[in-house]
């Protein structure tokens, strides 16, 4: 037999007040029943906790030892307790989460702050990586969840789709293709392209997807940033393709983005996490505000 919350509660009770008559008042119980927890518990512990008479209740040597136990014990059974209730209760918590460049940058901002006005307590912890690390870091459980590509082989993954983002062109504002209602592969290759390096899945895509349509892509500069390839684009040193989720970050740089065909390149993007792994009532919360606050610009 072991000792319960119950018990511990009684045994305190009677500690403060050296009165089972108090004592049963005070838990609003009645002295049969305190009596009884009371006994479960010195049965449960091996031996008595309190000397008894008719006039006078005071602590066994034992029971003196066992009161400030028991007195912590209790204090860190209650702060579990809130802790645990004010986590489900989402009034407390915190979440890890990785996400690609495109996604961080330009959507997550305004997620963020839809959440933050519902749950001022929860704390957000957001790693920008590309494409790949997010995969990483949600295979190694270093984040509960990720925003990413939906990738092709995943099999421990679970993916919830978020939208599709389509690639657009992205060309200085000076350029004559800045006028064009859309581009084509053809068009935009004519300009020195400049993309991210590899193993970034936006190269990575580019690649394959021209190579399916016959095409091969020759970059004449690359960087590991979006932000360096937009400013690179503006400064008239040639032209790229991002995802149209970075179509606003473009315009900010001082470049301007063409819808892009011939082939048009499209992927989805969405939510990966563990299959086996539920997600904490923080991070279920997040994943709901990004399905609702997520504005997919038109690209």
């Amino acid at each position: 037999m072991k000792m319960t919350i119950k018990q511990l509660r009684a045994f305190l009770a009677v500690a403060h007040t050296l009165s089972f008559a108090q004592a049963s008042e005070r838990l609003a119980i009645s002295q049969p029943a305190l009596s009884l927890a009371i006994s479960g518990l010195e049965e449960a512990l091996g031996g008595p906790l309190f000397m008894r008479t008719t006039r006078h209740v005071s602590l066994t040597p034992e029971g003196e030892i066992f009161f400030p136990m028991a007195r912590r014990l209790l204090a860190d059974w209650e702060n579990a307790e809130e802790a645990m209730h004010l986590r489900f209760t989402l009034q407390l918590g915190k979440v890890s989460i990785a996400a690609m460049p495109s996604f961080a940058g330009n959507l997550l901002p305004a997620v963020l702050k839809a959440f933050r006005q519902r749950y001022p307590g929860v704390n957000i912890a957001v790693h920008d990586v590309i494409n790949e690390t997010v995969l990483e870091m949600v295979q190694e459980g270093r984040v509960e969840m990720g925003v990413a590509f939906e990738p092709e082989l995943a099999d421990a993954l679970h993916f919830t789709p978020l939208g599709s983002d389509r690639f657009v062109a992205v060309v200085p504002a000076d350029s004559p293709l800045a006028e064009k209602p859309q581009l084509s592969w053809r068009e935009l290759l004519h300009l020195d392209f400049i993309t991210l390096q590899r193993p970034s899945a936006v190269r990575l895509l580019l690649e394959q997807s021209l190579a399916q349509a016959g095409r091969r892509l020759d970059v004449a500069y690359e960087s590991h940033q979006l932000v360096t390839v937009g400013k690179m684009v503006a400064s008239g040193l040639g032209a790229s393709a991002v995802p149209a989720l970075c179509i606003q970050q473009m315009r900010e740089l001082g470049a301007v983005c063409v819808p892009l065909v011939s082939p048009q390149i499209e992927r989805r993007v969405g939510i990966l996490r563990l299959k086996q792994h539920q997600l904490s009532h923080a991070a279920a919360a997040l994943a709901q505000t990004m399905s609702d606050e997520c504005r997919w610009p038109d690209s």
